[in-house]
């Protein structure tokens, strides 16, 4: 049976509409933030699909020691706050440490657990414990059918307001590939199922110092995703991409957003009509 999650003004499930969530991969500024949140919540209204605004105070997995990181903790969650403040949406941002669980939990809705970290049971519990929504992003070492005893994980703490995310499964050095049986397959478990298309054309360490990507492969992917009947799609955006300090190479310019939402959003109606 497929378990439904409320956020505020969204529920997420899988037999429900499809839910964006989108924002720029790390908080540059704050400026930058609400720029962002305006521009993708308001594609997302004109479309008619509920918004979950993302992004993320530190970026700790860096393919480089040079690489950008993000503002920190403090000031990411207080940019955070005011977007949800402001515009009325849930908001989601990575947790990397069992120590950032409260204070994040206090300030968003979604703590996302990265995918590099999905088996660190004390950061599970942790993140658990707080009652906020967890999305747990799969391992690319993962099978699909492994996230049953991760989501058990965070179970256990009584909390059972998840999500599982799909990112890609390693394939050869430096390369991904999305096997969209995972979708089904992660469902099974009754958690809402939620694909990352950006990720998932992502080239890890592809350009020697940071990963690359084929941005122009993420919305063919989560319109193959869409049409497996996810709860929600997950994909990064920016409005200059190229010029970003993580992840540029596959995330989405701004003015992809809205086409791409009247896709899936047709697609999405008639699979779960």
């Amino acid at each position: 049976m497929s378990k439904h999650v409320s956020i505020g003004p969204v529920t997420i499930g899988n037999d429900l509409p499809f839910v964006l969530i989108s924002g720029p991969c790390q908080i540059e500024s704050r400026d930058h933030v609400m720029r962002m949140a305006e521009n993708l919540s308001d594609a997302a209204a004109e479309a008619g699909v509920p918004f979950i605004f993302k992004s993320s105070f530190d970026k700790a997995n860096r393919t480089s020691v040079s690489g950008q990181r993000g503002v920190g903790i403090d000031a990411g969650l207080a940019i955070l706050a005011e977007v949800k403040a402001q515009f009325g949406c849930p908001v989601l941002t990575d947790v990397h440490e069992a120590g950032q669980v409260e204070a994040a939990a206090e300030a968003v809705d979604i703590l996302q657990i990265p995918a590099f970290l999905c088996r660190q049971t004390d950061l599970l519990l942790a993140a658990g414990r707080t009652g906020a929504v967890i999305n747990v992003k799969k391992g690319q070492f993962l099978a699909p059918w492994d996230m049953a005893a991760v989501a058990q994980k965070v179970a256990s703490t009584g909390n059972e307001r998840i999500l599982l995310t799909e990112r890609g499964a390693s394939f050869g050095y430096n390369t991904l590939v999305s096997d969209m049986r995972s979708l089904p397959v992660m469902a099974q478990t009754g958690y809402p199922v939620v694909f990352d298309a950006t990720h998932s054309v992502q080239q890890p360490g592809g350009l020697g110092s940071a990963s690359g990507g084929q941005r122009e492969f993420a919305p063919v992917l989560a319109r193959s995703a869409v049409a497996a009947g996810v709860a929600a799609i997950f994909a990064e955006a920016h409005d200059d991409p190229d010029l970003a300090p993580s992840d540029g190479p596959v995330m989405l310019p701004i003015e992809w957003v809205g086409p791409m939402l009247n896709k899936l959003k047709a697609i999405d109606a008639a699979v779960k009509r």
